[in-house]
């Protein structure tokens, strides 16, 4: 697998989408999408070697939009990335917290310092991303307006930190899917990795049980299992999940060898190593 030297992202510059590619690879390029389907576009057309892409937050939940677009997107998930959030309040160079009036910043960052923003009496503006709220602070220059973003987006927009970790909980963590066109190359007996496919199966009783039962008796431990509605209707059941080990791997084949005798589709998504964050 060649070395990541371009990302995508969804959002403009300074989102923190942007920051995580960065951390993970400092000296790649990043290209802001509009959208998470031009994100994967962009890779699939060969513009950038990888997307970076939310898939679950600590506080919110899971990212709907792209648990939806993954399976489709027929990108190979290659590695994973836990980014730890620390939501800063910005404004222009000069300002005071005593001069801001407003606080604008996308719905997440507002519910995530809700009791912050509520304490200084600030009115609280929905926008339609963290970094985009930065930058229309700065195109605003106006000491009564403040954002809510990442210390990435303070420094491109010039922007200046009111208060660092602004957020209502330290424990604010993003987990972040790198995708790209072609699996990578694994040791098939690493303890080290992770497996992700989507199935469904009919909504009939003991369907899900009998998939997941060869997992149970060959050893293999799931750490993520959810349901969502497929697109074909309410009466197909589709699941995600995350297991460990490669489905090459003896015991993890013979699971798999039950799942599909119970399940009407499965497909691998991705297999790539754990990340060190999990043994925090």
């Amino acid at each position: 697998m060649k070395k990541i030297k371009s990302f995508s992202f969804q959002g403009v510059n300074g989102a923190y989408s942007e920051q995580a590619g960065k951390e993970l690879y400092p000296e790649a390029m990043s290209m802001p999408c509009s959208t998470f389907e031009e994100m994967f576009e962009k890779v699939r057309q060969g513009y950038v070697d990888a997307a970076m892409v939310p898939i679950e937050n600590s506080l919110a939940g899971r990212v709907a939009d792209t648990q939806r677009l993954i399976p489709e997107s027929n990108l190979k998930i290659t590695s994973e990335y836990f980014l730890e959030v620390n939501h800063n309040l910005m404004a222009i160079k000069g300002a005071k917290m005593s001069d801001v009036k407003r606080i604008h910043s996308h719905e997440q960052g507002i519910a995530q310092c809700r009791n912050n923003i509520i304490k200084i009496d600030k009115k609280m503006v929905i926008e339609a991303d963290t970094a985009g709220s930065a930058k229309l602070v700065a195109e605003l220059n106006n000491t009564e307006d403040a954002a809510i973003a990442s210390e990435l987006a303070s420094k491109i927009y010039n922007l200046e930190i009111l208060q660092k970790k602004f957020q209502d909980t330290e424990n604010n963590v993003t987990r972040f899917l790198v995708m790209q066109k072609e699996f990578r190359d694994f040791d098939i007996l690493s303890n080290k990795l992770l497996t992700t496919l989507v199935f469904n199966v009919r909504s009939i009783p003991a369907a899900l049980y009998k998939c997941l039962g060869g997992f149970a008796s060959n050893g293999v431990n799931i750490t993520k299992l959810e349901s969502y509605i497929h697109p074909q209707g309410f009466d197909v059941a589709q699941f995600y999940i995350d297991f460990e080990g490669h489905p090459k791997n003896p015991s993890v084949k013979l699971a798999l060898e039950e799942m599909k005798f119970f399940s009407k589709h499965l497909k691998i998504l991705g297999v790539y190593e754990k990340s060190p964050f999990r043994k925090k």
